[in-house]
């Protein structure tokens, strides 16, 4: 009898860590909205197809997408539209894995070519976040402040868990081309990441929002890989300046650092996100930032060919 009851006990206790892991909802990326963008005659007049994480369905096409079915997703696959000019981008893409689907992230160069008007190129990484893409793309200046980055979030998870895969380019030097200039090489290897930002935010009486660093998780992979299932990654909270899980690549976020993060403020204007500081190590937050990249360098920096493969993303409690 004694025996029955340990063994009950130990399947109880098995049952309970299994319910602290909590999957981000469509973070199974089994469902997936299919669009169209049709391309101006100018810049060749190709129809190509975007992928979105969200509930089965098809987009209208040439028409500004919006998080569908509750699903927190968003994607550097953009529909452009500047000066008249239709352009797309993909970089993101579902991909067959055993029976179901993952999330494929690769970085690669577009060109838009017209002629006798145009011709240019840019490094594109595939980004797949929690948040909105602002769309049409209307200038190519600054492309993370159309980014929406971050949900409203109040709880404290203790990690962030996935399966990935990472394929780096055999490049040693990355690739800075913004289409403006001619492509500038930049030291150092190519790396994918994976980020969780745990932020406490508030908004000033002139529209700009700041806040305190809550939590912290930030993991760079500089090595090819095979799949790894279930790969946990701790989220450290309060200052962790000093600590062994602190590189100086988690710095906090400013006007001085070299990625910044916007959200769209209560006036519905997108403005930077400004970390003033690290928060208490027992403070609540009020919004999470969860970003997976196939390049770590920021806009328009990378090696094409680095590619980076996300399933079953969840947070653990």
């Amino acid at each position: 009898m004694k025996k029955l009851l340990i063994i009950a006990l130990l399947a109880a206790a098995g049952l309970s860590a299994q319910a602290q892991e909590q999957l981000l909802n469509f973070g199974d990326f089994e469902n997936w909205v299919e669009r169209t963008v049709k391309e101006s005659v100018l810049v060749g007049g190709k129809s190509v197809l975007l992928y979105e994480v969200g509930p089965t369905q098809v987009w209208p096409q040439n028409t500004p997408y919006t998080n569908q079915g509750g699903s927190p997703w968003a994607t550097s696959n953009v529909y452009a539209k500047v000066a008249g000019v239709v352009k797309s981008n993909v970089s993101v893409y579902p991909e067959v894995r055993g029976s179901g689907k993952c999330v494929k992230l690769l970085t690669h160069e577009v060109t838009c070519k017209a002629v006798g008007i145009v011709n240019i190129s840019v490094i594109a990484a595939g980004s797949l976040f929690l948040g909105q893409m602002e769309e049409p793309i209307t200038s190519s200046s600054n492309p993370m402040s159309k980014m929406d980055a971050g949900i409203p979030f109040t709880k404290r998870p203790k990690a962030i868990m996935f399966d990935y895969k990472v394929k780096l380019s055999d490049a040693e030097q990355r690739i800075r081309e913004t289409g403006f200039s001619k492509n500038k090489p930049i030291p150092g290897k190519d790396y994918c990441e994976a980020l969780v930002l745990l932020q406490k935010r508030w908004e000033d009486s002139s529209g700009n929002i700041h806040a305190t660093r809550v939590g912290t998780m930030w993991k760079r992979f500089t090595q090819d890989t095979d799949w790894t299932n279930g790969a946990t990654f701790d989220i450290h909270y309060g200052n962790i300046i000093g600590t062994s899980a602190y590189r100086s690549y988690m710095e906090l976020e400013n006007e001085y650092s070299e990625r910044v993060y916007y959200a769209k403020n209560s006036k519905g204007k997108m403005v930077m996100v400004t970390e003033d500081g690290w928060a208490d190590e027992d403070e609540t937050p009020t919004h999470i930032i969860v970003f997976f990249n196939s390049s770590h360098g920021g806009a328009y920096i990378g090696s094409p060919g680095n590619t980076m493969w996300v399933d079953n993303v969840k947070l653990v409690y």
